[in-house]
């Protein structure tokens, strides 16, 4: 396996960082990935050194204010901010493998970013895989609390207003135990903006996801306590895909790429690409 790394600027001229891994030898297809919320694309090696030496080449971009990527941590100015970079990174998947299918995945917020990716510009690709996609408010987020984070987001932009619960997305310890000591791995609270454009990305895509004709896979644990699972499987009955696939892991948390199980999940993921090669 190769791995490569680099860097490229987004439309407001901030450097963000980018790697890939690619097979020994002949490349099948693309993927990207998008990652979740405070962390970054180096979490992604358990679907990497499953998938690339079979052929596929993966690459992933650390968002804005996320990883190795330059800005303030975890803020953004619009929601767009994390979108349009894949457009860039997958550019540069392309012109490094000419004429081969191109699947996106995105994990958590990742989820969200991918599905709105989707919205404009699923002709790109030839499907799409979206692992526990933050698709869904809460029920426990009051109006009232929706409300003032927007009003935060308007006066007070940078405020720090909540924080990731790091025992929910793993049941497995030492990944517990990694998240926790990754220095790339944000763990302060998320800023008001971020939290205020999630909130509007999320009631866009769940208004639009009618849109969505592509090959889909969602993949969702049912223990899943920091995004509701009833959100994918509202996703799953709105999008227009024909070929469209739910698989909900009883007893799974968050990362189901991280779970004690996900021997499971990389094959089903596995299996679900490979179907999909022309």
């Amino acid at each position: 396996m190769k791995h490569l790394e680099g860097n490229f600027q987004n439309a407001q001229g901030a450097n963000l960082y980018y790697q890939a891994w690619m097979p020994e030898g002949e490349v099948k297809a693309i993927l990207l990935i998008a990652h979740g919320l405070a962390e970054h694309s180096g979490r992604y090696l358990n679907l990497v050194n499953h998938l690339a030496p079979l052929g596929y080449a993966l690459y992933g971009v650390d968002h804005l204010g996320h990883g190795k990527s330059e800005g303030q941590r975890v803020y953004l100015n619009r929601f767009d901010d994390y979108v349009v970079p894949l457009k860039t990174l997958l550019s540069l998947a392309q012109k490094a493998h000419p004429a081969k299918p191109v699947f996106l995945l995105g994990h958590s917020m990742g989820g969200l970013i991918a599905g709105t990716y989707l919205l404009e510009h699923q002709s790109d690709l030839a499907g799409a895989i979206l692992s526990a996609p933050a698709a869904k408010i809460s029920d426990s987020i009051s109006p009232a609390t929706i409300f003032i984070a927007k009003l935060l987001s308007n006066l007070a932009p940078r405020l720090g207003v909540a924080a990731l619960d790091a025992n929910a997305i793993s049941k497995d310890p030492q990944v517990v135990q990694a998240y926790l000591n990754d220095p790339l791995v944000y763990s302060g609270k998320v800023t008001a903006r971020l939290g205020a454009e999630m909130f509007a990305a999320i009631d866009r895509l769940q208004a639009q996801a009618t849109t969505i004709r592509l090959p889909l896979l969602l993949v969702q644990g049912s223990a899943d306590t920091l995004v509701d699972p009833a959100g994918t499987k509202l996703l799953y009955q709105k999008a227009s895909s024909t070929d469209k696939t739910l698989k909900m892991y009883e007893g799974l948390y968050h990362e189901v790429m991280n779970e004690p199980e996900r021997a499971q999940v990389l094959q089903d993921i596995q299996t679900w690409l490979a179907a999909r090669l022309p």
